[in-house]
C-alpha cells in the first residue's frame, strides 16, 4: 500500500467520512488515590469522541485560521488519516503550538501512518520557529503509549485552559 500526504484545504473537511474513527480502549489512566496509574475500562467508542461536528468544525477552523492539517490517503485517494496543528502560540518560558488533532482510521493504525504525519506536523511547527509542540493525549493505553514512543515527555508548562478541557488527559510536549 502506498500512502500519500498532502495538505489539507478547507474542501478536503468533508473526507472526514472517509475514515473509522472507532476504538477498543481496554485501559486507560485514570488519578486513584493521588496516583495515576492504568484501569480497566473495556470501552468500546464507536464514534468519533466528543462527536464528528466538533472535529469537522476543528479541521476548518484550523485551515482557516492559517494552522497547518496535512492528510494521509490510501491508493484509493480515501482519507485514512489527519493531523493538525495551530498556529497561534503560547506559553510563558516556551514557544507552544497545539497539536489540536491526531487520527488514524481503524484499519491503518500500527503502520507508521500517524507517526509520520506528526513529524510533518513537527516541520512546520519548525519554520514557524515554535520552541515545542503541545499535545492533550487522550488517556487510553494505547495513545499514550504511541506519543512517548515518538520521543514526547509530560509537558514542563500546563495550559491551565487546555488541561481543564479534560483533566484525564495528558498533557504532553515534543521538544522541536
Amino acid at each position: 500500500m502506498n500512502v500519500e500526504y498532502r495538505e489539507l484545504l478547507v474542501e478536503d473537511c468533508e473526507r472526514l467520512n472517509d475514515m473509522n474513527p472507532s476504538q477498543y480502549i481496554g485501559r486507560a489512566w485514570r488519578e486513584v488515590n493521588g496516583v495515576r496509574q492504568l484501569v480497566e475500562i473495556n470501552y468500546q467508542d464507536s464514534d468519533w469522541a466528543s462527536g464528528y461536528e466538533h472535529h469537522f468544525n476543528s479541521l476548518r477552523a484550523t485551515i482557516t485560521s492559517g494552522g497547518y492539517a496535512v492528510g494521509a490517503f490510501d491508493d484509493n485517494n480515501k482519507l485514512i488519516g489527519f493531523a493538525t496543528v495551530n498556529r497561534e502560540m503560547f506559553g510563558e518560558d516556551y514557544q507552544y503550538v497545539l497539536l489540536e488533532q491526531l487520527f488514524i482510521s481503524l484499519e491503518y493504525r500500527n503502520k507508521g501512518i500517524g507517526k509520520k504525519l506528526f513529524f510533518i506536523i513537527t516541520d512546520v511547527a519548525r519554520e514557524w520557529q515554535a520552541d515545542k509542540i503541545y499535545i492533550c493525549a487522550g488517556s487510553a493505553e494505547e495513545t499514550v503509549a504511541f506519543y512517548f514512543a515518538i520521543g514526547c515527555k509530560e509537558s514542563v508548562e500546563i495550559n491551565k485552559k487546555l488541561y481543564q478541557n479534560d483533566p484525564r488527559d495528558f498533557q504532553l510536549e515534543f521538544k522541536l
